[in-house]
């Protein structure tokens, strides 16, 4: 990912990036058996916000991002929180064999992918995962919400047309939402041996404008993040444009792809 999601962005992801419901956590556990002595595997962790509260379920997590202050900043949290059984591995999807050659075959309770699997190529990858897993244990593919931006409301078609304007480009990536690209990863899994079960959940937020903003910024490579002498007047513009549209209520989806190995056994759905 060459840095594309380092430096500034990575203050505002953590912040504005939203966590998982406890649910999330609750259907994981009982889908895969988590017990105190699996090891869970969080690729493309960001800055923790699956890694953290999965922690709690299992003995140890490893958090694997690609992004140095990604891992910085979620060592951090972790430290905050006073939790001290999850390490964190500077990685990538290609580098899972590599993994497996120091965890062993069949040893992992369960690998999760928080809304970064169009990062990686899915194809390779879950044959390769599914190698890592114990009998019973999974891969967790999560979506946590569409893009602030291509959301069914009024507000988000203001947010849409204006970040257009700022960054005179059309803003079309899902980030791996859309339905297509979600059965893309459930034949890639069903592929890998694995039995999939498409579940989800939903709740109600209503958003700040600072909260919005500070989402765009999260979202933003980088390279074209504006430099923090630009950043009141990009979000001037922005509040401007959303503020005819108030109150910012967002509709959140989270989709979980469960792939469980072949002696697993269904918990029922959400």
């Amino acid at each position: 990912m060459d840095q594309e999601f380092g430096g500034d962005v990575v203050g505002f992801y953590h912040r504005y990036r939203r966590g998982y419901p406890a649910a999330v956590f609750d259907t994981l556990a009982a889908e895969f058996g988590l017990r105190p002595t699996d090891v869970a595997v969080d690729l493309g962790c960001g800055t923790g916000q699956l890694t953290c509260p999965l922690a709690d379920r299992v003995g140890a997590v490893l958090g694997i991002d690609p992004e140095p202050d990604m891992l910085a900043r979620a060592r951090r949290a972790a430290a905050e929180r006073g939790i001290g059984n999850i390490g964190w591995l500077l990685g990538a999807d290609a580098d899972m064999p590599a993994l497996q050659a120091v965890l062993g075959a069949r040893r992992v309770g369960c690998v999760t992918i928080g809304q970064a699997l169009h990062w990686m190529d899915h194809g390779r990858l879950l044959p390769e995962l599914a190698t890592l897993l114990r009998p019973g244990g999974g891969v967790a593919v999560l979506t946590n919400g569409t893009p602030l931006w291509l959301q069914p409301s009024p507000w988000s078609h203001a947010l849409r047309e204006c970040l257009e304007r700022l960054l005179d480009t059309e803003l079309t990536r899902t980030c791996g939402t859309d339905e297509p690209t979600q059965r893309a990863y459930r034949e890639a899994m069903a592929g890998a041996g694995l039995a999939v079960r498409d579940t989800r959940l939903t709740y109600r937020a209503e958003l700040s404008l600072e909260e919005i903003v500070g989402g765009v910024y999260s979202a933003i490579p980088a390279g074209r993040l504006p430099s923090p002498a630009r950043r009141p007047g990009f979000s001037s513009r922005i509040e401007r444009a959303l503020r005819p549209h108030a109150p910012f209520v967002e509709e959140v989806e989270v989709r979980m792809l469960l792939g469980t190995t072949s002696s697993g056994t269904s918990s029922g759905t959400v």
